[in-house]
């Protein structure tokens, strides 16, 4: 006997006026199942985006579904925070699970002379990951 086998449906989407295709494009940050461990590689596509925003080199509104509304407007307020002279480059995050249904992340970010820090708070909000906070130095 198989198993059963679920498929989530995509999420509506309100036209194209957010859609970024090609390189800069970001799939959500869903794991499947409670208790799922976290896709590194897509935390560090949301770090990197989030720094491109922070540094100018990316709209916010490409992130508008990945963080939660009051993370939104922080980042839309916030605007430039890093200044770096070449494109930002992220390393590895360093994951830490402080509770079920939470991550925390830091990252480096290279751009110049002065590297930049990044941390990020992501909360499971159903079967998607989003962004609730975020600090940088």
């Amino acid at each position: 006997m198989s198993p059963d086998i679920h498929v989530l449906p995509e999420p509506p989407y309100d036209g194209d006026a957010h859609r970024t295709d090609g390189a800069l494009a970001l799939k959500p940050v869903i794991w499947g199942p409670p208790g799922a461990p976290p896709d590194e590689r897509r935390l560090r596509h949301l770090g990197q985006a989030l720094a491109e925003v922070l540094t100018g080199r990316r709209p916010a509104e490409s992130l508008a579904d990945r963080l939660t509304d009051r993370a939104y407007h922080e980042l839309l307020h916030a605007g430039r925070m890093i200044e770096t002279a070449r494109p930002p480059f992220v390393g590895v995050p360093h994951v830490k699970e402080p509770k079920d249904g939470a991550i925390e992340m830091c990252l480096l970010v290279h751009g110049g002379d002065r590297s930049h820090v990044l941390a990020v708070r992501l909360e499971r909000r159903g079967v998607q990951w989003l962004c609730t906070d975020f600090e940088t130095a």
